[in-house]
């Protein structure tokens, strides 16, 4: 975010707010991208002010979120380290047929959330595993596994799921992912289900 020059500081702000890529943000980081330029009393007492105008979402204590916010973004801001993965992203890739309404995220706590009727369920995985980036994309603001990824993630937590197709996953990137969970148990249970 830049700060103009020609306009009063309640619209440079949120004018650059609108223009930042992003549609989840903290006070803190409105903070951290001005820099010295605004103090942060200032910011917070501008988001309220927002918020109460209606120009702004405040979809959860010290979050703000642009009308038509990305849930998924939410997600990965709200409690960090974490990425969208397990039952989200198994979904999406055809891997389970079941149909979840949860936006389904690998963490460091267990916790479940509902935000503006969305559902978040947080599933705490070792932090050594969490904060290993492999298998693990970039999509705007979005951290999110990839289907190997999300399928080792879930094998790692519940041993005993049952997948009902394997056959689009790339056995060569699981195996290549695998060593991040240091598991003989899941290595075992890999086998057994991809031959």
């Amino acid at each position: 975010m830049c700060l103009g020059t020609t306009m009063g500081l309640r619209n440079r702000l949120l004018l650059d707010i609108y223009k930042d890529k992003a549609s989840v943000f903290t006070a803190q980081g409105i903070a951290l991208a001005y820099g010295q330029g605004i103090a942060r009393e200032n910011i917070k007492s501008r988001m309220i002010s927002y918020v109460r105008k209606g120009e702004i979402l405040n979809p959860r204590k010290g979050v703000y979120a642009k009308p038509g916010y990305d849930e998924r973004e939410l997600a990965c801001l709200l409690y960090t380290p974490s990425y969208i993965s397990l039952e989200y992203v198994l979904q999406r890739f055809g891997i389970i047929f079941k149909a979840t309404d949860e936006i389904t995220v690998a963490g460091n706590l267990s916790r479940s959330l509902t935000i503006d009727g969305e559902q978040y369920r947080y599933r705490k995985i070792k932090i050594d595993i969490l904060l290993d980036t492999s298998g693990i994309m970039r999509e705007g603001n979005i951290n999110i596994a990839t289907p190997e990824r999300a399928f080792l993630d879930k094998l790692y937590l519940d041993s005993n799921f049952f997948f009902d197709n394997t056959a689009t996953l790339n056995k060569g990137l699981v195996y290549e992912l695998l060593p991040i969970y240091d598991c003989k148990t899941l290595n075992e249970r890999v086998k057994q289900i991809l031959y």
